[in-house]
């Protein structure tokens, strides 16, 4: 196992830029929070709220995908960068097929992530769309040759949201249960984005910890060569039981896509949500939230108090009674339903940060 090491004074450029604007942006911050940013200077040192990344193979993504790291300045100064404002500011979510047989529970997941975004993105409103069959899409699907489960095309989805998308929409995103692939020569992929377009699709369906075992539910029985159009291979097809670790991956996979929405890019700073990933194991490995960079990114993007946000992020995981949200729409008998929100998995991110809590309320 390697760890990346990165100076203090490369990480003291990385967050705080030179140029006067930049300079300001950062001044804004209170003495308090600027302290406790600064604590992501020291990743791993004894004290430190932040830790360095770890490396644990060639597969891994920084090994796999080498990128020029994107300091604070590189950011805010990319011409492609979008940030909300008055007009567009709602992330919209758009759930693509079954999510589970379930009935109301498998509703509340959906509205669990959404809840979970709304407090990681902090000062933006975050709704569902009314929920879409595969057959509405109208995209096409195969069966992979190797695994024999169902995928759905990635291109077709994103056309799809394209002409879904309301105007007051900072970014669009698609997810489902279902695999997907972006085109016929290639094996599978997790999601697909437009950044320019801010929109997103993404599958949870290898998040299942059965899908690479031999007995997962999911591979087809019988070697079935569906026609393009007769989407009824999809009714009853199998979706994966709603667990804390489902919850906890979909969750990650959910914020570190939206994140890309606006310009941050795969962070080779210190351990951190938006490091890229390559399989599932290094995802796992991924925390729930953002190093110091990154959060200097996000929140000069939207312009949320830091300890609020962990403040909302924290209320989400111990919300045990986890009553139904309250998104437009919701129908009145939902209101009278509450499930268990499986939290397990999320134990050591409210750890983590009732910590970060702590230091902020010291400075």
């Amino acid at each position: 196992m390697n760890v990346v090491q990165h100076s203090e004074e490369k990480l003291c450029r990385a967050l705080v830029s030179k140029l006067p604007a930049l300079a300001k942006l950062y001044g804004d911050y209170t003495e308090g929070e600027r302290r406790f940013l600064e604590g992501g200077l020291h990743p791993g040192k004894r004290g430190s709220l932040f830790q360095p990344i770890t490396l644990h193979s060639d597969s891994d993504w920084i090994v796999a995908h080498p990128e020029e790291p994107q300091d604070f300045e590189a950011f805010y100064r990319d011409p492609h960068r979008k940030t909300p404002d008055a007009s567009h500011n709602t992330i919209y979510i758009q759930t693509i097929g079954s999510f589970g047989d379930e009935g109301l529970q498998t509703d509340q997941y959906v509205e669990w992530l959404r809840d979970y975004c709304q407090a990681f993105f902090c000062g933006l409103s975050v709704k569902l769309l009314p929920a879409v069959s595969v057959s509405e899409t109208g995209c096409s699907f195969r069966v992979n040759s190797s695994s024999h489960n169902l995928q759905i095309l990635t291109g077709d989805l994103l056309r799809y949201l394209r002409k879904r998308k309301p105007k007051d929409a900072f970014c669009i995103v698609g997810i489902t249960m279902i695999d997907l692939y972006p085109k016929d020569s290639w094996n599978f992929v997790f999601g697909q984005a437009s950044l320019s377009d801010g929109m997103g699709v993404f599958s949870f369906a290898r998040y299942d910890d059965h899908f690479y075992s031999r007995n997962y539910a999911g591979r087809l029985k019988k070697k079935l060569q569906p026609r393009q159009g007769d989407f009824s291979v999809f009714q009853g097809y199998y979706t994966p039981p709603i667990t804390s670790t489902l919850l906890l991956r979909s969750c990650k996979i959910i914020t570190h896509e939206i994140g890309h929405m606006f310009g941050i890019k795969h962070c080779q700073w210190m351990n951190c949500i938006m490091q890229g990933s390559n399989h599932l194991e290094e995802s796992d490995r991924r925390p729930l939230d953002l190093c110091a960079i990154c959060l200097h990114k996000l929140q000069v993007a939207v312009g949320f108090k830091i300890a609020d946000r962990y403040k909302a992020l924290l209320c989400w995981m111990e919300d045990d009674e986890s009553q139904l949200s309250e998104a437009e729409g919701a129908s009145a008998h939902h209101s009278a339903v509450r499930f268990h929100k499986p939290t397990e998995a999320f134990n050591e991110s409210r750890l983590w940060l009732r910590s970060c809590l702590d230091r902020l309320e010291i400075s």
